[in-house]
């Protein structure tokens, strides 16, 4: 049993890695990061129940997601081609919309999570 778990834990480090590199060059990351803590703060401060944090946590992990995938996939891209070809910038554009729907399901779950509380305090 204690191999098996010392081989799931060092199965992580390669993900681990990957997040702290993608947090440290990629800047739409980053922007998500600050989201993320402004997104905390507030859901601490309006006291947030909790199927609202599990929503909010699945739209915030949603749009990590999309943007981790998407540096991913133009990453890869990059690698394939430097070269101005169609399908590469069709790709591109699929994974950078990908992220752009997850970021807006995310504001659709704000506004109706957060609104309704901030409504209240005015």
């Amino acid at each position: 049993m204690t191999r098996w778990l010392e081989l799931v834990l060092r199965s992580f480090g390669p993900a681990l890695a990957g997040l702290v590199w993608a947090l440290k060059t990629q800047r739409n990351l980053q922007v998500h990061g600050l989201a993320t803590v402004l997104v905390a703060g507030f859901g601490i401060w309006l006291q947030l129940a909790d199927w609202e944090w599990c929503v909010v946590l699945l739209a915030v992990g949603l749009v990590w997601t999309a943007e981790l995938l998407n540096t991913a996939i133009e990453v890869l891209a990059d690698r394939v081609s430097n070269e101005r070809e169609e399908p590469i910038r069709l790709v591109k554009d699929a994974a950078a919309a990908a992220v752009l729907v997850a970021a807006l399901a995310a504001l659709g779950v704000g506004l109706v999570v957060f609104l309704p509380k901030l409504w209240r305090l005015l």
